[in-house]
């Protein structure tokens, strides 16, 4: 075997090396979580932490949603309010402005882009407090306008959506639709989303998991348990467990695991999209 031969044997052996310890880096806390939410408290406490004893899921299953009057389910049905029309309406806005910004001409296009990228660099954490003495002006705090109006604006998203379009949206297909006589908003609806349909899918996924994940901005924005979301539920089950000595571990590990499954879900099934994605540009 050559010496050439002998290097990228070894190169290959490394990266598969890295790689493994990558997936286990990203699986292993995943696996844990699955195994804790089967066991009963007593077993999570005394068992063996990375595998399974005494099946208790349904039990689980069952004080989740009973326990404070069945509230996780009014969580569930809050985190899909602020993920789904949060990430819908984000989405919308996204792709009209990265459409915008990348095929019209206008005067301060590049200023806008600027501050567009320079937007996306600020920690959304930074935002929280001024956007809370802003809504505490208009009567906004604690209602769910709070949580969802932040949620339909992301300058990262914009400039995805933007960068999209550079490559997916041909200028001359744009000058054919005006020459035959159609609008601005009928060739953006009917011609500019379908060819968009890889990069709107990637919008909103990323936008659904930053909202369904968020956190400082509800715990900043909401007050009554009604309004919260799972992440801030889930919290508030924790620091019930640490202060009041009422040991809910096992409810707050089941629920974090039903918390994840929607984004299993939802990666799964926008799958396709990507792969039409990746078809699209191979026939090019």
């Amino acid at each position: 075997m050559t010496e050439t031969a002998i290097r990228s044997r070894t190169s290959q052996v490394l990266t598969l090396f890295g790689l493994g310890l990558f997936a286990l880096y990203s699986v292993a806390p995943v696996w844990w979580l699955i195994v804790s939410a089967t066991k009963s408290q007593t077993d999570m406490l005394y068992g063996n932490a990375l595998w399974f004893a005494e099946f208790n899921l349904g039990r689980n299953l069952e004080q989740v949603f009973t326990y404070g009057d069945g509230v996780f389910l009014r969580w569930v049905l809050n985190s899909f309010l602020y993920a789904g029309v949060g990430a819908a309406v984000c989405t919308l806005i996204s792709l009209a402005a990265g459409y915008s910004l990348s095929r019209f001409s206008f005067r301060g296009r590049g200023a806008g882009l600027a501050l567009v990228i320079g937007s996306f660099l600020i920690p959304s954490a930074m935002l929280t407090m001024p956007l809370y003495l802003l809504f505490a002006k208009v009567g906004l705090v604690d209602t769910v306008w709070a949580v969802l109006l932040p949620a339909f604006i992301s300058p990262f998203s914009v400039y995805l959506s933007k960068v999209y379009v550079d490559g997916a949206v041909p200028p001359e297909l744009l000058e054919a639709a005006r020459v035959d006589g159609a609008g601005e908003l009928r060739i953006f609806f009917q011609i500019v989303t379908r060819l968009m349909t890889t990069g709107a899918a990637t919008v909103f996924l990323l936008a659904f998991v930053s909202n369904w994940n968020s956190f400082y901005l509800p715990l900043t924005m909401l007050r009554g348990e009604d309004k919260w979301p799972l992440s801030l539920g889930l919290y508030a089950w924790n620091l019930v467990r640490t202060e009041a000595e009422t040991d809910l571990t096992a409810l707050v590990l089941t629920g974090s695991l039903l918390a994840i499954v929607p984004l299993a879900v939802f990666m799964v099934a926008m799958r396709r999209y990507w792969q039409s994605g990746v078809t699209l540009g191979s026939l090019k």
